[in-house]
């Protein structure tokens, strides 16, 4: 996958504990991309 501006990551259920993780690892890793977490609060 290239690295331009529209590109986006879903992460779902990133509110709980292990999501949390998660969307932190791919924000650290991946500074360029537009990162969404959907979650059913």
């Amino acid at each position: 996958m290239g690295m331009n501006e529209s590109s986006k990551i879903l992460i779902t259920g990133g509110a709980g504990f292990i999501g949390s993780h998660v969307v932190r690892r791919f924000v650290a890793k991946y500074p360029n991309y537009r990162i969404y977490n959907l979650d059913k609060l």
